[in-house]
């Protein structure tokens, strides 16, 4: 079974091309014109050891607002697709990661109830021309749309950098293990018979 999905974006606004195989070796391309946000995908995708690609093109003259969310919407929407009907999988998955001196827990349920709760605090400041209030932007597009409950707590942290990568390393984690195939489970993971 392929667990592949590609998605096409194309607003006044960003115009984005992504595609992601959660089966595949990590290894990522990826290209927003943010390059703290790429270092942050190309985080994720290497420890999630799902193969990502991603070509964005948006209004960073304005502000790169548009493209963080919309490839968060994207990246969302892929991994929904990719899943299909969520047989065998463990479904919940949760990590604690550090960085240096920054340690971020998730934990994470492919409930098919999208939303984020979110307790991480960043400094408010600018790493390279990325926002760090847009990590929180990213997260909630991208559980949303991808249909998972993403709980996130910051435990201790002082760099906003570390923060962040601790973060996005955490839901990659946490998420390597949720779509992971259980060899016991042969239907889909809920009492409800679907998610």
């Amino acid at each position: 079974m392929s667990r592949t999905a590609e998605i096409t974006r194309t607003t006044s606004e960003t115009d984005i091309t992504l595609r992601l195989d959660l089966d595949g070796d990590g290894s990522v391309s990826v290209s927003t014109g943010v390059p703290f946000f790429d270092h942050m995908l190309d985080a994720l995708g290497r420890h999630m050891s799902a193969s990502l690609g991603v070509e964005a093109t948006g209004d960073l003259a304005v502000d790169a607002h548009h493209t963080v969310e919309d490839v968060g919407i994207c990246l969302g929407d892929a991994f929904a697709r990719a899943l299909g009907d969520k047989r065998g999988i463990r479904r919940f998955g949760s990590a604690v990661v550090p960085m240096d001196e920054a340690l971020v827990l998730c934990a994470v349920d492919i409930s098919g109830r999208g939303q984020l709760h979110y307790a991480v605090d960043v400094p408010i400041e600018i790493i390279g021309t990325f926002d760090t209030t847009l990590a929180k932007e990213f997260l909630v597009a991208f559980a949303t749309n991808a249909g998972i409950t993403l709980h996130l707590r910051g435990l201790a942290g002082e760099n906003a950098h570390h923060i962040i990568e601790a973060t996005f390393k955490a839901v990659a984690r946490a998420l390597y293990e949720a779509v992971s195939i259980d060899p016991r489970v042969a239907d889909v993971p809920s009492t409800k018979g679907t998610l």
